[in-house]
């Protein structure tokens, strides 16, 4: 059963949370874009929810917790949670009085499972932009694409071989595991942990490592994200999600998309005019010829789109210094992929609270 969000007014029944908060604070800025957010998402939540049984923690107070360890880099749910014990500007954002007893990390976790089932933070993202003084300010023609990898929660050692054979690693809490001579890929080996990690390496001169890999498209006037992807780490992922990140964009006109040169091959820029996209991507002339020419890169507008699209790496580098997504701590592509979601949520917030105040 759904359970109810409604917060107290009084701290001990003298004091007012409220007036505990400084006016300044940034998060107060912020509140309400979340909060319209989350009424938007209420019949979403109607429909994961039974109507009757035993109350849950409410799954607006969840997703608030949740933005809350990304804006704070709290690195485990279950850090969180002590946070929320104590952390009286915490308890103000989530919407807990100062005498509601904070959740146990284990039902914590079993109720942020279950907005897995209605894509609730991919929702959550969408409901943002859908916001009136948020969409005035999003670009409905030129966007950018990447993408990024995500380390995954699994060691080396867990990479073994598909068919039981291979030495395991001695005994102990970190016993060791000798490679040399032992040729490893992902048609032939899998991690025991996450088995959705793939081996892999995005540049030459690099370690390979077990990851997933996250796309991300913005739009090119504020370079707030749109639209996030996560996918298995392959050499074609970025490519596949950018088209079906295009194709996802509503109405029929004519858009640009920015990217690099990884983004250059033939058949990519063909699939994207056949979506009514102009490919603005890096050329990549490297022994072969560039599948665009002159008639792009002579207009003005694709010099825009190759500076712009260098600002998807800020949207990175919040997302994995701070949001922690450097190195995951969830396993499965689809939770892996749900907590990226709703880290490019809380980065578009961060955002939008300085966009909102300076437009003000």
């Amino acid at each position: 059963m759904r359970g109810p969000d409604h917060q107290t007014g009084h701290l001990g029944g003298y004091m007012n949370p409220e007036a505990m908060v400084p006016r300044n604070h940034p998060l107060r800025a912020i509140r309400p874009l979340v909060n319209a957010a989350l009424d938007r998402l209420s019949p979403d939540f109607d429909q994961i929810y039974s109507p009757i049984g035993r109350p849950s923690i409410a799954p607006e107070q969840l997703l608030r917790a949740l933005l809350l360890q990304a804006f704070f880099t709290i690195r485990s749910e279950r850090q969180l949670i002590e946070q929320l014990t104590y952390n009286i500007l915490f308890r103000w954002f989530v919407g807990m009085s100062i005498e509601m007893p904070v959740w146990d990390v284990t039902v914590f976790t079993k109720n942020r499972d279950r907005l897995l089932e209605g894509d609730i933070a991919y929702r959550f993202l969408r409901a943002i932009l859908t916001d009136p003084q948020v969409g005035r300010l999003l670009s409905n023609d030129h966007f950018s694409v990447d993408g990024t990898l995500i380390e995954a929660w699994a060691s080396m050692k867990s990479f073994r071989p598909k068919d039981g054979s291979g030495e395991p690693p001695s005994p102990g809490r970190n016993g060791e595991r000798d490679f040399h001579g032992e040729k490893r890929s992902n048609e032939t080996h899998a991690s025991t942990t996450d088995p959705d990690a793939r081996l892999y390496k995005k540049a030459e001169g690099q370690a390979s490592k077990l990851c997933h890999m996250a796309h991300v498209m913005i739009e090119n006037r504020q370079c707030l994200v749109v639209d996030t992807r996560t996918t298995l780490a392959t050499g074609t992922a970025e490519r596949e999600a950018a088209l079906a990140m295009i194709g996802a964009i509503p109405g029929q006109h004519r858009i640009t998309v920015g990217a690099d040169k990884a983004y250059d091959p033939v058949d990519f820029v063909a699939d994207m005019r056949d979506l009514r996209a102009t490919a603005h991507v890096t050329q990549n002339d490297k022994g072969r010829r560039s599948a665009i020419d002159g008639r792009t890169t002579r207009h003005a507008g694709y010099q825009v789109s190759l500076r712009v699209r260098k600002r998807i790496e800020e949207a990175f580098g919040w997302m994995k210094v701070i949001g922690g997504q450097r190195k995951t701590r969830y396993r499965g592509t689809a939770l892996v992929g749900w907590m990226f979601t709703l880290s490019a949520a809380a980065y578009d917030l961060i955002r939008l609270a300085k966009l909102l105040g300076a437009v003000a």
